[in-house]
């Protein structure tokens, strides 16, 4: 390997002598310090063979003193490449040309990835970088990644880090949102009923429950109260008024909480499903094919592929490339790869038992759809919608009896079903407390 590229950096000929003098030009030449290589036959009766361009001199006297003639039939190496390239000088300068523009365009900004938001829209940070600097066209010799990490942190608030990196002409922006803390508390919420159902088990954390077990409840109904009434009054003896109407009005003090709790009820789901016997379906056949064309504004130009497509039932997938913006200059220039692929007509035949089954797993799937991931199925009942006549259709209902968690947290409101205390002699206490919050 090595070999090969000395012989390509110096250059090399190939001559052609005849072959009766081979033994003794090659003979001569290598007492010379000649390094002859590559020998095959050629046209006639003639030997082909390689030797570097320095050596061809020496060889034209090993060919007086052998009587033989040779002929250079080609020519290889970087000395006869650059020798070419002088005589082109017009090819010469366009790749100078080219080679510069390129390492001109290199030193540019042309793609910019942001990575890591959810919540952050990418205009906006985009936005932002866009008013420190940073947009596609920028010169990557003017851009400062601590100053645009430091100016992003500071105009997006909901950014817990920044990093900025380049690789090339790309821009990889990498941020880390904020991860607000859980509510402590502080503003009163109720525990809410997800969905209808019948109470199995109420277990208090804190609040006020407005239902006990057995209860059925429907979907939105407080389950669990922010609002905690005050303690029940039981007057043993009579005090004198002020000092009774003192502890009334300690007692009649309404406390609002976060409501915490865990609520499980049991629920019923119901789901019809039908399945016919005889079904005309389609699925793919296999073969398929794809069409590539450029679209130049509103011209579209076929590249390769067919003109009709050549199926009667089909799908198409269309896949469309665009060239980027380049200082919001949008060029009208796309590449669409289509691809077609042909769709088959079958006729799908079921007995009864089948049908059966395929309409039982079908409406067991889109239940367990339905279904929180912690619910806890109890019973399941399945039977069949028989009709009067017979039918080339197989109707089956499904019934589920789940236990799940059925609480959710909702913002406590004045009229969402509190205690529903009212003092005679102030009014709606809950009213009043909830306008102090």
């Amino acid at each position: 390997m090595f070999l090969k590229i000395l012989n390509y950096l110096d250059g090399y000929v190939t001559i052609t002598l005849p072959e009766e003098c081979l033994e003794k030009f090659v003979n001569m030449a290598t007492t010379r310090g000649i390094y002859l290589w590559g020998i095959t036959n050629a046209a006639g009766n003639q030997v082909a063979l390689n030797a570097r361009l320095r050596d061809v001199q020496p060889l034209r006297h090993v060919a007086r003193m052998t009587r033989c003639r040779f002929h250079i039939i080609n020519r290889s190496g970087l000395p006869f490449f650059i020798g070419k390239l002088r005589r082109r000088r017009a090819l010469l300068g366009g790749a100078l040309c080219f080679v510069i523009a390129l390492y001109a365009l290199s030193s540019f900004i042309w793609f910019i990835d942001i990575t890591g938001n959810q919540s952050v829209t990418e205009d906006k940070i985009a936005r932002v970088a866009r008013e420190a600097g940073l947009y596609r066209g920028a010169p990557k010799r003017s851009l400062d990644t601590a100053e645009l990490e430091k100016t992003i942190m500071q105009q997006v608030n909901d950014l817990a880090w920044v990093g900025v990196s380049v690789d090339g002409t790309r821009v990889l922006i990498k941020v880390v949102e904020k991860v607000l803390p859980p509510d402590n508390g502080e503003h009163p919420v109720d525990i809410v009923a997800l969905k209808d159902g019948l109470i199995k088990e109420i277990l208090v954390l804190s609040g006020h429950p407005l239902v006990r077990e057995g209860d059925t409840v429907t979907s939105g109904q407080v389950l669990i109260s922010a609002l905690i009434p005050p303690p029940e009054i039981e007057e043993e003896s009579k005090p004198n008024a002020a000092e009774g109407e003192a502890e009334k009005e300690q007692q009649l003090t309404l406390q609002y909480v976060h409501a915490r709790g865990i609520v499980r009820a049991r629920i019923w789901y119901d789901v019809y499903n039908e399945i016919k016997l005889e079904e005309q379906v389609t699925k793919p056949t296999g073969s398929e094919i794809t069409k590539l064309c450029m679209k130049i504004g509103g011209k579209e130009i076929i590249l390769m592929g067919p003109h009709q497509v050549p199926y009667v039932h089909y799908t198409e997938h269309r896949d469309v490339k665009r060239l980027p913006e380049w200082r919001n200059i949008k060029v009208p220039v796309e590449v669409i790869t289509v691809k077609y692929t042909e769709q088959g007509t079958y006729t799908n035949k079921l007995s009864r038992s089948e049908a059966r089954r395929l309409a039982e797993t079908q409406a067991l799937d889109e239940l367990r759809s339905q279904m929180p991931s912690g619910a806890k199925i109890l019973n399941t009942q399945v039977r069949e919608v028989k009709t009067a006549g017979e039918e080339d259709i197989v109707r089956v209902r499904v019934q589920v009896e789940t236990l799940e968690e059925i609480g959710m947290e909702k913002p406590h409101q004045q009229d969402g079903g509190g205690s529903g205390i009212v003092d005679p002699k102030h009014g709606n206490q809950a009213d009043g407390n909830q306008n102090n919050h």
